[in-house]
C-alpha cells in the first residue's frame, strides 16, 4: 500500500467520526500541554534561581561562622549564634590568599527601621566599602560606604531599592533624610540600584551601613556575620577556597577540617546544589504530567480496538481481495499514529500558550526548550505506536471469511 492511499484512507476513517477522534486526541493534547508546561516551569525556575546565585557577585567565595552544614545549606548568609570570624580573619585572608580580588566581611541582622510616617523590617548590612565590587552591586544615586566613614564609624546608611519604596515611595528623594535602626538615627547618603532576587537574601531589600558603625551600635562586638571573597577570575575559585580553608583552620588553631568552627562554599557549589535540586523538580513536574500522556495511549487503544470491532466487515473485505497482514497493521498503526502525531502538535500550541499564561499572571519564571518539545512529540509518537499496534495487530489476525460474515 502506497504512502499517498495510506495517507487519505486514514484521514476518511478518523473524520468519519470526527467527535470521536477529537475527544481521543484530547488526551494526547492536555498530556503533552502538561509535560510542556511543567517542564518548563522546572526550567524557568532553574533559570531564574541559577542567575539569582549568578549576580550575587563575581566569582563568589562565602565563608560562613559556625560548624560545616554541606553545601548550599547556609545560602541567606543571615547571622546565626555561633561568633567564630572577625576582621582579622578577613584582613589576613585578603593579604595572604592568592589570587583574591577582593574581600567584603559583612554583620547581618534584621531591624525595624522608622522613617517619618512609615516603619519597614529589613536586614542591615554592616559592611565595608568594597561590598559593591564583590557583589557586583552599583549605586544609584548618592555615595556607598566610604574608608573615611568606615574609619569614623559614621552613621550613615545606603538604602537598597525595595527599602527605599517601603520607606519613602517611589517620588521622594530620600538623600540626606534621617532614619531610625534600633533607636539611633543615620543619615542617608546613597540608594542602591535594584537587582531583583526575593527572600531575606535579597541585595534590593537592605540597608548598608560601616561594618565598624554596625559593629559598635548595633552588634556591640567585633564578630562578622559572613565574609564574602572575590577571585581574580573563575578558574582561580577552588584555589582561593581552599587557601582560605587552610588559612583559617590555621588561625583557628583547629588541626581536623572535620572539627571546623566555619564553612567555605563556592558560587558554583550553590549553583551545582540548586541545579540538582530544581532537576530533581522537574523531573517530578513532568512525571506527574506524564500520567495524562499514559491515559491518553489508553483512550486511543480503547478507541482503535472499538475501530477494529467496528469494521470488521471492511478488514474481512480487504483481505478477501488480496491485503496481506502487515497493510491492515499499517492502517491501523498509522491512525493510531496520525491521532498522537496531530495532538502531539496540538499539544505543543496549547502547551506553549499555558507557559505564557503561567509567567504572565502567576509571575513565575517559564522556559520552553526545543528539546522538552521533541521529548514530548518523541514520547507521544511512541506511546501511539505502542498503544495502537495491538489492535492494529488484532485487526489483521481476524479470518477473512468469519469478518465477512459478522453483523
Amino acid at each position: 500500500m502506497q504512502f499517498k492511499d495510506l495517507a487519505k484512507e486514514t484521514y476518511w476513517a478518523l473524520s468519519a467520526n470526527k467527535t470521536r477522534s477529537f475527544l481521543t486526541m484530547l488526551g494526547i493534547i492536555i498530556g503533552i500541554a502538561s509535560v510542556i508546561a511543567m517542564v518548563s516551569v522546572g526550567q524557568g525556575t532553574q533559570g531564574s534561581i541559577e542567575s539569582s546565585i549568578e549576580s550575587a557577585g563575581s566569582n563568589l567565595i562565602i565563608v560562613y561562622p559556625g560548624a560545616q552544614r554541606g553545601v548550599g545549606m547556609q545560602v541567606s548568609g543571615g547571622r546565626g549564634n555561633a561568633q567564630t570570624l572577625t576582621m582579622d580573619d578577613a584582613d589576613a585572608i585578603e593579604t595572604q590568599v592568592d589570587s583574591v580580588a577582593g574581600v567584603a566581611p559583612v554583620v547581618t541582622r534584621r531591624y525595624q527601621v522608622v522613617a517619618v510616617g512609615t516603619n519597614t523590617n529589613t536586614q542591615v548590612i554592616g559592611t565595608v566599602p568594597e561590598y559593591s565590587d564583590v557583589r557586583s552591586t552599583q549605586i544609584e544615586t548618592g555615595n556607598f560606604i566610604t574608608e573615611q566613614s568606615l574609619e569614623s564609624a559614621s552613621r550613615i546608611a545606603v538604602l537598597g531599592a525595595t527599602t527605599k519604596e517601603d520607606l519613602f515611595g517611589t517620588d521622594v528623594d530620600p538623600i540626606g533624610e534621617k532614619i531610625r535602626i534600633n533607636q539611633i538615627e543615620f543619615k542617608i547618603v546613597g540608594v542602591m540600584e535594584a537587582k531583583g532576587g526575593s527572600g531575606m537574601s535579597s541585595t534590593d531589600d537592605a540597608i548598608y551601613i560601616p561594618l565598624t558603625t554596625a559593629q559598635r551600635y548595633l552588634s556591640g562586638d567585633t564578630y562578622v556575620s559572613t565574609i564574602y571573597i572575590s577571585s581574580v577570575d573563575q578558574n582561580s575559585m577552588q584555589s582561593v577556597q581552599d587557601q582560605t580553608t587552610s588559612l583559617l583552620l590555621e588561625r583557628h588553631n583547629i588541626t581536623d577540617a572535620a572539627s571546623a568552627d566555619f564553612s567555605v562554599s563556592n558560587q558554583n557549589d550553590i549553583v551545582e546544589t540548586a541545579s540538582t535540586i530544581t532537576d530533581t523538580f522537574t523531573v517530578l513536574l513532568a512525571c506527574i504530567a506524564g500520567i495524562s500522556l499514559v491515559v491518553g495511549g489508553i483512550g486511543i487503544m480503547n478507541m482503535m480496538l472499538t475501530t477494529v470491532t467496528e469494521r470488521t466487515r471492511e478488514i474481512g473485505l480487504r483481505k478477501a481481495i488480496g491485503a496481506k497482514r502487515k497493510d491492515i497493521v499499517f492502517q491501523f498503526l498509522f491512525e493510531s499514529i496520525a491521532l498522537t502525531f496531530f495532538g502531539g502538535i496540538a499539544g505543543v500550541a496549547l502547551g506553549w500558550i499555558a507557559s505564557l499564561l503561567i509567567a504572565t499572571f502567576a509571575g513565575i519564571s517559564t522556559e520552553i526548550t526545543v528539546s522538552s518539545v521533541a521529548l514530548s512529540v518523541g514520547v507521544s509518537t511512541i506511546i501511539g505506536v505502542a498503544f495502537g499496534y495491538y489492535p492494529a495487530y488484532r485487526a489483521a489476525r481476524l479470518n477473512p471469511i468469519e469478518a465477512l460474515r459478522y453483523e
